[in-house]
């Protein structure tokens, strides 16, 4: 298994498990490698720190120094190591998945459903959907709240 450090040009670093790099090159060309983030597939490969599989080595044998700190501690201090850029990744990605599990998907009827909830015609609770940028303007115009919200293509699928 090869784990691919990978980058669209939008800047998203990603991770991809491939069979080998002949499995990589082979999806790629096909155009079926795409950003989590923004869905393109156009990505390129990044350098990275190699992955060993270590589980058979030894630990050497000496007393961890008083600056080490608990292994609770390392493992918030490697967590933190992560560029601004992707926590911000990965703060978006969790505040896209919460709107996706606490409201309900209208598809194309959104436009609709809005006015129907605002006139109160239909019970109120929080929905998403699709609607075209002249319907958006519209509601906003009948005073109707409304929000893009971009979802990246690894997000439209059935949450898991």
């Amino acid at each position: 298994m090869k784990v691919l450090d990978l980058q669209c040009p939008d800047g998203h670093r990603f991770e991809g498990w491939f069979a080998s790099a002949d499995d990589f090159e082979s999806q790629l060309s096909r155009k079926l490698v795409e950003c989590p983030m923004c869905g393109v597939t156009n990505v390129t490969r990044v350098p990275s720190a190699p992955r060993l599989n270590l589980s058979g080595a030894s630990a050497p044998a000496s007393a961890p120094s008083a600056h080490s700190g608990s292994a609770a501690e390392q493992a918030a201090g490697q967590a933190g190591q992560a560029g601004p850029s992707a926590q911000w990744q990965a703060r978006a990605l969790r505040a896209i998945r919460e709107v996706l599990e606490k409201t309900e998907n209208v598809g194309d009827r959104f436009a609709e459903e809005a006015r129907r909830m605002h006139y109160n015609e239909a019970p109120a609770r929080n929905i998403r959907g699709v609607a075209s940028a002249e319907d958006a303007q519209a509601l906003v115009e009948e005073g109707i709240d409304v929000m893009p919200l971009p979802v990246p293509a690894a997000l439209k699928g059935p949450l898991q």
